[in-house]
């Protein structure tokens, strides 16, 4: 069996809290998500999402709603 590590990071209380119950309604921890960015990572050999100082046109809070509804179905 392959060894692990202790993986640390700082990140916002209420990030954490927010993450954690939608990690949850998909029957995740936040370890799991974080082992499933790096095997992603590993696997493209870069981050899977675009990195950009881009100027980008954000989501209106409505489309976001829709988005998370197409994508997770109501909550």
């Amino acid at each position: 069996m392959e060894s692990s590590v202790l993986v640390r990071a700082r990140v916002p209380a209420k990030r954490l809290r927010n993450a954690e119950k939608i990690l949850a309604r998909l029957g995740m921890k936040p370890g799991d998500a974080v082992n499933l960015l790096f095997a992603q990572v590993e696997l493209r050999r870069g981050l899977p999402f675009t990195v950009s100082l881009a100027d980008a046109p954000l989501l209106s809070g409505e489309r976001q709603g829709t988005e998370w509804t197409e994508a997770f179905g109501a909550y």
